[in-house]
């Protein structure tokens, strides 16, 4: 099969890799789309511990199962030769503490697609079958893809709590806080205010129902108070993950307010902790998701809910290394880069 692969920092090759074959518990899946995540920018560029080269990255995906592992079928019956389905990316073990509360997300032995095994940027990719959700009727793979990243935000939004008739502030206009944005509005939100350097990407965030905020132009943290009459948001996300972000965040935070810590950028940075103390403001990091959130991103987009269209752009598995380049450098009007086998 034609895959993908990451031999080096900037180092992406479309080659020949031998395809997988369904043994045991697992399937094969012929992959219609793969998304590249931001996660897996920091991988390219040789700053994420967790992606060793060579690899085949891509953990966003959805396509049609091709061939089932012999013990599949009875414990998963649902699952057929030609189903179409996306794949929650993290294998857990579902022994642990974490497993146990339904956290499975912070499974302590845990195992990402695209990380620890080869991903999806690649024309098969196999998978455990425990993992796959079946796409609902209708549903292209374009849009199953997405159900990764808006798991994301649905465990976002879950971790912000009750925002209904609150105002909130997020920072960075990428995937990921364009569909917090969305989960923010559809939980009630009052008043979203986006944050992003990149003017493409703040039209993006302003498109959605968020309040534009342009960091060159004013500063992000007045902005707020002045327009929260000096009481500051009650959720504040960052989506960036840099000491700024992270400081701006706090405070632009109410008293006793949420700040959602989702941006990794920086892997360590200082932060205004004091005046977390004095304000009694609540941090949560919060990674990737649970499977019910997974779940739950899936039914949201076959609702229609949310998404990132149109501003999603498709590209040939072969053209994944200039597409890294570019969501790098400048990634201007663009949601989300699909790959196609």
């Amino acid at each position: 099969m034609k895959a993908l692969v990451w031999e080096a920092a900037r180092a992406m090759t479309l080659r020949d890799e031998p395809a997988p074959t369904a043994t045991g518990d697992e399937i094969v899946i012929r992959v219609g789309q793969a998304g590249i995540c931001g996660s897996e920018l920091s991988g390219y560029l040789g700053h994420n511990a967790l992606r060793v080269p060579p690899l085949i990255m891509g953990h966003e995906f959805a396509g049609e199962i091709v061939e089932l592992g012999p013990l599949v079928p009875t414990f998963r019956p649902d699952l057929s030769v030609g189903a179409r389905v996306t794949v929650n990316p993290l294998w857990y073990c579902g022994n642990c503490p974490p497993c146990a509360a339904g956290l499975n997300q912070l499974c302590g032995n845990r195992r990402l697609l695209g990380a620890h095994r080869p991903g999806a940027f690649a024309e098969y990719i196999s998978a455990p079958a425990k993992l796959a959700l079946t796409l609902p009727e209708g549903m292209d793979t374009r849009i199953g893809a997405l159900t990764e990243p808006v798991g994301c935000a649905v465990r976002i939004a879950e971790l912000a709590g009750a925002v209904a008739d609150a105002d909130c502030l997020i920072i960075g206009a990428g995937p990921i806080g364009l569909l917090s944005l969305q989960m923010l509005r559809y939980q009630g939100a009052a008043r979203v205010f986006i944050a992003e350097i990149d003017e493409a990407r703040l039209a993006m965030g302003e498109a959605l129902g968020g309040i534009a905020l342009q960091p060159s132009a004013v500063d992000t943290v007045e902005a707020l108070r002045e327009a929260t009459d000096g009481a500051g948001v009650a959720v504040s996300i960052d989506a960036v993950g840099t000491a700024q972000t992270r400081a701006q965040c706090v405070h632009a935070t109410k008293a006793s307010g949420r700040l959602i810590l989702s941006g990794l950028h920086e892997e360590s940075s200082v932060m205004p902790v004091a005046d977390m103390i004095r304000s009694e403001i609540v941090a949560l990091g919060s990674f990737a998701y649970s499977p019910a959130n997974f779940a739950r991103a899936l039914e949201l987009l076959g609702a229609g809910a949310i998404g990132l269209d149109p501003w999603i752009q498709e590209a040939p598995l072969g053209e994944g290394g200039s597409w890294f380049e570019r969501l790098i450098e400048a990634p201007g009007d663009v949601s989300k880069v699909l790959l196609r086998p």
